[in-house]
């Protein structure tokens, strides 16, 4: 027995306390049950990678017996989080076209994960929705899902929900535990990084900021996760559903087949293997037990690269649509305005852990530019370019009488892949200064590849968004290599098949209807999982 399988028995006794005091018996045995764990950011291929290289040995091993499939699995554009999670959550097509965008009937920014943000959204496209995890507990995700208990989930970082005090303070023997384990574990690693500075400075000081993300999202946040889901399985819980970002985090930093990512994967790994072992010790729960990924990840160049060391929005303005000298930006949104100052002022630690990201990592406040009514966000791979003149979004036709020129320009960049617009019958495809109508069987400049169909749908898919752009932009697939629009060293949202193609790992009875090619098709398969035994 290890000394986490100690401190959960001891909990186990504090929750019986607990549960004979104020919470009521023990969920009945025949109540069905899943458990859902997201390993963010990993793509089919980078798994295929770390299974052969070691660097997920316990995923090698469900998948060599008998007892568990993987599954192929096609996450729809956006390849993004947000969009995932409200598909396969709530069972609506999302109107999320990427982590940060312009809503036009708000008239203001959305941005992942600044507070308030993602409950707005999941309280709008959910709304009298049934989530997966109605009674249940979600972890680190960007959207609740219904759950009860929601504990560092972007819709309610600054307020986690929870049944009252009892509840709250139960846990008290993982906290502490986890208090320190973390601690002997950050010292551990403060020591490697000294260690490291001290055999080569220049490149130790260039990662200081790893370290730090490092020990909050691997040491601490994933610890508590994996003890805080451990504790729900023997509870009986009826729905759990947990997301692993560490991987995703070190692939945007340092490329997704890098290795500090899939050292990152191999952490995650090892505390899927914990929830395993939990779950196999309470068989009268009978959880249904999942692995999945959300998209993956593309290595990808900066755009500064092609436009002098500019911000790629400003760029559009400075070199596309007026060469004249910059004026100043306009002023920001009503929302937009107070979102830095009250940003700084959110309660709580991880909170602040996130305000950190959102500085450094995210840029949050850079990606963004507005003048004489159009607004450029950049937001990955992909930008959206908004006409602020109405409340709907334009056709391209109505583009081209606004911006004469832009979209076909803007596709010969070598910056740029391809830009989408709105057509009559379907999206419309910029792509090295010609344009295409994308229709099946006509998919324009993807007819090389096999999945045409299913890139066409999600660009359909996409453009049907009344929140994207009237010019969407991609960096994916530029002559010079794949460009993401922001400081990053892999990137997603776009179609190229390193973020299009994720796995489902389930039960070889109990795989979905296949192929999965869009999230929104496991809502109805997580919903019978629900059902009575």
């Amino acid at each position: 027995m290890t000394v986490d399988d100690l401190v959960l028995s001891i909990q186990r006794v504090v929750d019986a306390l607990v549960r004979r005091l104020r919470r009521g018996p023990a969920p009945p045995p025949s109540e069905s049950r899943l458990v859902i764990v997201q390993i963010d950011g990993l793509s089919a291929s980078v798994l295929d990678l770390a299974l052969a290289a070691g660097y997920a040995p316990f995923l090698r091993r469900l998948l060599a017996g008998d007892a568990y499939r993987r599954a192929p699995m096609a996450v729809g554009l956006p390849s993004s989080t947000p969009a995932f999670q409200m598909a396969a959550m709530y069972g609506v097509r999302p109107d999320i076209p990427g982590f940060h965008f312009y809503d036009r009937e708000r008239r203001t920014d959305v941005h992942f994960p600044r507070p308030g943000h993602a409950a707005t959204v999941e309280a709008r496209q959910a709304a009298g929705r049934r989530g997966i995890l109605a009674g249940g507990s979600a972890y680190g995700c960007v959207f609740t899902g219904g759950a009860d208990n929601n504990l560092f989930s972007f819709a309610s970082l600054t307020r986690p929900t929870g049944r009252g005090v009892l509840c709250a303070l139960s846990p008290f023997v993982i906290a502490a535990w986890v208090v320190l384990k973390g601690l002997g574990q950050t010292a551990v690693e403060l020591l490697r990084a000294v260690l490291g500075l001290v055999a080569d400075p220049v490149e130790a000081g260039r990662g200081w900021r790893w370290t730090a993300i490092k020990i909050g999202l691997s040491v601490w946040v994933r610890q508590f996760f994996t003890l805080a889901v451990s504790r729900d399985l023997y509870a009986g819980v009826p729905a759990v559903y947990v997301n692993y970002v560490d991987y995703d985090v070190a692939a945007h930093l340092f490329g997704p087949r890098s290795r500090r990512a899939l050292r990152a994967l191999s952490r995650v790994d090892a505390a899927i293997r914990q929830i395993w072992r939990v779950r196999r010790r309470v068989p009268e729960h009978g959880y249904a037990f999942y692995v999945l990924s959300d998209h993956g990840q593309a290595e990808c160049r900066p755009a500064e690269d092609f436009t002098g060391g500019r911000r790629f929005e400003r760029w559009i303005f400075e070199e596309m649509i007026d060469p004249s000298p910059a004026a100043a930006p306009t002023a920001r949104s009503g929302l937009m305005a107070g979102i830095r100052g009250r940003r700084h002022g959110a309660a709580g630690l991880f909170q602040h852990f996130l305000n950190y990201l959102d500085e450094e990592f995210f840029r949050g406040d850079a990606d963004a530019y507005e003048r004489d009514g159009v607004r450029v966000i950049s937001a990955g791979p992909n930008a959206f370019l908004y006409v602020l003149d109405g409340a709907v979004a334009l056709d391209a036709e109505a583009v081209e009488r606004r911006l004469p020129g832009l979209a076909t320009e803007l596709s010969r960049s070598r910056g740029v892949g391809f830009v989408l617009a709105r057509g009559p019958g379907g999206p419309i495809c910029f792509w090295r200064g010609k344009r295409y109508e994308l229709r099946e069987g006509e998919p324009g400049p993807f007819a090389g590849r096999a999945d045409a169909g299913l890139v066409v749908q999600g660009f359909a898919d996409l453009m049907a968004m009344p929140s994207a752009g009237d010019l969407v932009i991609y960096g994916i697939d530029a002559p010079g290599g794949h460009v993401s629009f922001i400081p990053e060293a892999g990137a997603h949202a776009g179609p190229s098949p390193e973020e299009l193609y994720t796995f489902l790992i389930s039960a070889a009875h109990d795989v979905p209807p296949s192929p999965i090619t869009h999230p929104i098709q496991l809502y109805a398969h997580f919903m019978r999982c629900r059902e009575p035994a």
